[in-house]
């Protein structure tokens, strides 16, 4: 454990998922008999020190027929009277049983617990475990509050496009009040479809050509630091790279900020992280304390949390105010696709529209935008490289297909579409990681899922793992295979899988830089895969899950990585030299201004054009 030191990104401890299969009542997906993996019915027991030995004993089940079990001595008792009445009255008490079990079949089966079996491990692990026992719906109650889980293709689908109208975000909109207000994710009603109509055109195909340049080079840029890496010997944290790597991207793409995370941290980086960790936090602990105002100051960590608020807020402000004056002084007009060449960034396109918008909905739309496109690239890039590392024949199909389609350069908007293979195993990736794991809505008016009345006021979740790790809906879920997606079917989605698969979600509401996200992973992966060899680094930790807005790991990903011997018809760019490679920021509190950062680009970029000049000259 020496080379790899802990990553420090962990909130909660992962578990290995074990399998139970379970046999199902046709009718109300109530569990008959429980088996151990091996076939054999599990034997009861007094105590249980697992959750899956508690859901196996039954611990859980709806307690609906509770009545009608406790009246079984009593009749059996009556039934031996002699005389009759005593059987007449145990006759009488079967029927009304009978009557109690069918009420009992008619509700919707409820789950009830120890929130610390929740709260203890990543949340999805034990709805799959629960899944596994009481079937695609279910109520899981912890004291007065309940969630109704949701593991079908087709009642999310209901909740998700056929009746989209009748949910909102719920606990969601709760959750992510402090950072995003009113931005695309939380908001509802009418504020949602405003800003979807504003912010949707933004992302047109204009705009993702520009920012395909930008990945590359983004990509590139962190390539010359893993190399830095390989050249001092010293193994890498493959989530904190893709956590700066996506920030970095989104710092540019979105308002035109240039963040330089992978070399070096600032006041802003600080803040957005303390910000992201503690959205993730509130997302999975169980009492909501940082509502009470004295507590907002009173407890350390909601007081950092308002310190790093306000310094972003003030950094948008600035930003806000700058792009404000360049759209000023531009002499462009707005039109459709329209695109700023000197700054193509969706602030300037937002601001250049005229749109009559308060600089408060701005702020609360970048940092939506921010968040949303952040983290979520970085986590399916993480688990992306925690699967092929292992697997040498995906990464030689890859390579294949990588150097066929670009050469060693970075990729154009026609080149991404044609790697068709990258494409397939970041889907499949998605698959087996969906981030998030779990989408949250709640009923505004009474429905009926799966032959169940859920209440308004309803919290539903529906939970993408099960669904993308359910052994009725796919083949060897647990099982790694980009072939599952052919490469000469349409690209997957919500609509080709009939809902079963959904890293996106799906329905009115599904995420609006899907394609974005697809593009910056592809590229990414595409050129690191091209240009290094990976393996796991000796004495590396286990790597385990936790969740929070996506899913992290616990104790990092920690790769040895080598530069990969480059076909002869490659055009790759040579790499800078060591001397001038600044190292991989893991974190700290360094602080530098962007005048600094400035200087260190411009650097960077005459120390790599005097050694390219170099190896031009002819050999003495």
């Amino acid at each position: 454990m020496e080379r790899c030191a802990r990553s420090g990104s962990s909130t909660f401890a992962g578990t290995k998922l074990v399998a139970h299969p379970v046999r199902l009542s046709p009718l109300k997906n109530q569990p008959l008999v429980v088996r151990a993996a091996g076939g054999q019915e599990q034997p009861p027991k007094n105590s249980y020190d697992s959750l899956e030995e508690r859901i196996a004993s039954g611990e859980f089940t709806d307690a609906g027929s509770t009545k009608e079990r406790l009246t079984r001595p009593l009749r059996r008792v009556l039934a031996r009277d002699p005389v009759g009445p005593g059987r007449a009255l145990a006759w009488r008490l079967a029927k009304i049983g009978q009557r109690w079990q069918r009420n009992a079949a008619s509700r919707m089966p409820t789950a009830t617990g120890d929130i610390r079996e929740i709260v203890g491990q990543p949340v999805f692990v034990p709805l799959f475990k629960l899944y596994q026992i009481y079937g695609p719906i279910f109520k899981l109650s912890f004291g007065p509050k309940q969630f109704v889980i949701i593991s079908d293709p087709q009642m999310a689908k209901r909740v998700l496009l056929y009746n989209a109208t009748n949910y909102s975000k719920g606990i969601l909109s709760e959750i992510l009040d402090f950072v995003m207000g009113q931005g695309l994710i939380p908001a509802d009603g009418e504020v949602w479809k405003v800003r979807r109509r504003v912010i949707v055109p933004a992302l047109h195909k204009r705009y993702l050509a520009a920012m395909l340049d930008m990945f590359g080079d983004c990509a590139q840029h962190g390539a010359d630091m893993l190399e830095q890496s390989h050249r001092d010997g010293k193994p890498v944290e493959m989530e904190n790279f893709f956590s700066r790597f996506g920030l970095d991207i989104i710092g540019k793409a979105v308002f035109g900020y240039e963040f330089d995370s992978l070399t070096h941290d600032d006041p802003v980086i600080q803040a957005v992280y303390t910000t992201l960790r503690e959205a993730e936090y509130r997302s999975t602990y169980p009492i909501a304390y940082w509502n009470l105002a004295p507590m907002r100051w009173l407890v350390p960590r909601q007081r950092r949390n308002a310190a790093a608020l306000q310094v972003i807020s003030d950094t948008l402000d600035e930003l806000i105010a700058k792009c404000k004056r360049l759209v000023e002084e531009e002499d462009q007009e707005f039109v459709e696709e329209f695109l700023s060449k000197a700054d193509p960034s969706i602030l300037h396109f937002l601001i250049a529209s005229g749109d009559d918008i308060t600089s408060k909905q701005l702020r609360d739309d970048l940092m939506t935008l921010l968040i949303a496109g952040h983290e979520t690239t970085a986590a399916v890039l993480t688990w992306t490289f925690h699967l092929i590392v292992d697997r040498p024949d995906v990464i030689a199909r890859m390579r294949e297909e990588c150097d066929r389609v670009l050469g060693g350069r970075k990729p154009t908007f026609e080149q991404v579409r044609e790697l068709r293979y990258c494409m397939r195993v970041i889907n499949e990736s998605m698959r087996m990681y969906p981030q998030p794991p779990v989408l949250i809505r709640r009923a505004l008016a009474d429905d009926e899922l799966g032959g169940y009345r859920v209440p308004a006021g309803s919290d539903i979740f529906i939970s993408v793992w099960n669904l993308h790790r359910s052994p009725a809906l796919w083949e060897e879920p647990d099982v790694f295979n980009p072939d599952r997606f052919p490469v000469e079917s349409p690209p997957p989605n919500e609509t080709t899988h009939d809902f079963k698969y959904l890293p996106f979600g799906g329905g009115r509401r599904k995420c609006i830089g899907d394609q974005f996200a697809l593009f910056e992973a592809i590229t990414a992966l595409a050129m690191l895969v091209q240009r290094f060899d990976f393996q796991r680094a000796p004495d590396a930790p286990p790597v385990e899950m936790t969740t929070g807005a996506t899913i992290h790991t616990t104790n990092g990903l920690w790769l040895d990585i080598k530069p990969r011997q480059m076909p002869a018809d490659s055009a790759a760019p040579p790499p800078p030299p060591a001397a001038e490679v600044p190292e991989l920021a893991t974190g700290g509190a360094a602080s530098t201004g962007l005048s600094e950062e400035r200087e260190l680009t411009l650097a960077f970029a005459n120390a790599a054009a005097q050694q390219q000049q170099q190896q031009q000259q002819p050999q003495a």
